[in-house]
């Protein structure tokens, strides 16, 4: 399968991406996701809450833990799709308590600085979803033409931008659905194929210590064992999918898209492994790995398949930053032009980041996870717990989270690491999300009082 047929096949799925987008758009669709005027169904959330998580950043994540750490590296980044059952958690005890959003829940309780200092975590996250999407984009034009990746993330751009900004939520969840049984399809088959090779050994795969030794996938384990609560309410995508249905067809997706989407973490990670297994060099973000390792149509299958979940997770990123920023920052009217507006300039700003050339994708994840760990003793305490929590301890919960993710992006800036013990940038992440948990629990319960 040459690169020309790649293309074609891509334009085909961006054409039936358009296709399946609403041709009226209302204000209501473009940001509550309504279709038709009716909230979506079961199915159509569960693969719009499917195909925005298992995004092309997280498929290669998935891969490349699993090339270096072996089974330990897939499972580890697999524990964060745990966050489907605590997010629905969350979810649901908010909806209890007559919330319409998490910042309605932290608005009601700590005011302004709340819903600020939560809003400004989450943009990031809408950034990073962005940029990282598109950087996936370049490294598979790149490793398939070479000197195209540029022009791939600009017309990757354009085109989810322009469907996107036509129909908001609503346009989003239509092509979700597309995008996600055009993703199981290409995966299946390439997938099958890894497991029906010859040299495929599924108690090898299962037992894989990776290229670098299982020890740092076991401590990246620890660090999504701590992140998984307060992860999923940082994520305005999945949040978002929380409140625009019935109750009971909420509960029901969450429970599904956890189960969907960890098997296609782990066989996806799979493919990552068996690299590691068959002694192959690392290509770049293994995508040149992959060209040497599978025939031509197979690893075509493959890049076809990030490219869905690349496309899946922009249009989802992009209405969720017109939400939040028309209806929660209220720095833009509530119309079609105004959302339409924010999304241009989370393209723009995304696009602008891919030339920064930091090609770590799972830096952004570990960042933005530290970020949200605020969260942990905020909702255990508050939402679980149902005390009382002042503003400051908030507060003090919310810095220690923001400076442990800045000491882990500036890990080697000579300040920071002289505060950090020496070992493995995952062993010091370990360090950081328990240093966080540590102070914001002391700051929560220190001032929690029954409410």
């Amino acid at each position: 399968m040459s690169p020309a047929v790649l293309i074609v096949l891509f334009v085909i799925l961006i054409g039936a991406s358009v296709l399946a987008a609403p041709r009226r758009a209302s204000v209501e669709g473009f940001f509550a996701g309504h279709i038709g005027g009716q909230a979506p169904g079961l199915w159509v959330l569960v693969l719009s809450q499917v195909t925005t998580w298992i995004f092309a950043r997280s498929l290669m994540n998935a891969a490349i833990l699993g090339y270096f750490y072996g089974i330990a590296g897939t499972l580890a980044y697999a524990a964060y799709y745990g966050s489907f059952l605590s997010g629905g958690f969350i979810v649901a005890r908010l909806r209890a308590q007559g919330a319409g959003s998490v910042q309605d829940w932290l608005g009601a309780r700590f005011g302004t600085a709340g819903t600020g200092a939560y809003n400004v975590v989450i943009a990031l996250r809408l950034l990073s979803e962005v940029f990282a999407n598109l950087l996936v984009v370049g490294l598979i034009a790149g490793a398939v033409i070479e000197g195209s990746a540029t022009w791939a993330i600009v017309i990757v751009a354009v085109v989810g931008l322009a469907y996107s900004a036509w129909g908001g939520l609503s346009a989003a969840l239509r092509t979700d659905v597309v995008q996600m049984v055009v993703f199981l399809a290409v995966f299946g088959i390439a997938f099958l194929y890894l497991v029906l090779a010859p040299g495929f050994s599924l108690g090898a795969v299962l037992t894989a210590s990776g290229t670098a030794g299982a020890w740092n996938g076991w401590v990246l384990l620890a660090v999504a064992a701590l992140q998984v609560f307060s992860y999923p309410a940082h994520d305005p995508v999945m949040m978002d999918r929380g409140f625009i249905a019935d109750e009971e067809t909420t509960r029901r997706s969450f429970l599904h898209a956890f189960w969907v989407s960890t098997l296609c973490i782990i066989g996806f990670g799979f493919f990552g492994i068996q690299a590691g297994l068959l002694g192959a060099e690392y290509q770049g973000e293994l995508i040149g790995t992959w060209g040497t390792m599978f025939p031509v149509w197979v690893f075509a299958l493959l890049m076809l398949s990030l490219l869905v979940s690349a496309m899946s997770t922009l249009d989802s990123a992009l209405s969720s930053s017109a939400r939040l920023v028309v209806e929660e920052w209220a720095l833009a009217p509530r119309t079609l032009m105004g959302g339409r507006v924010v999304m241009v300039v989370f393209m723009v700003l995304g696009a602008a980041l891919t030339l920064w050339g930091n090609a770590t994708l799972f830096d952004a994840v570990a960042v933005s996870g530290t970020a949200s760990m605020f969260l942990t003793p905020v909702l255990i305490v508050g939402l679980v717990m149902g005390r009382s929590v002042p503003k400051w301890s908030y507060l003090v919960a919310f810095g220690a989270a923001i400076l442990g993710a800045l000491a882990y992006f500036g890990r080697a800036w000579p300040g920071v690491a002289a505060v950090l013990p020496e070992g493995h940038k995952y062993e010091q992440l370990l360090v950081i999300c328990v240093a966080v948990l540590i102070v914001g629990f002391a700051a929560v319960l220190a001032g929690a009082r029954r409410a």
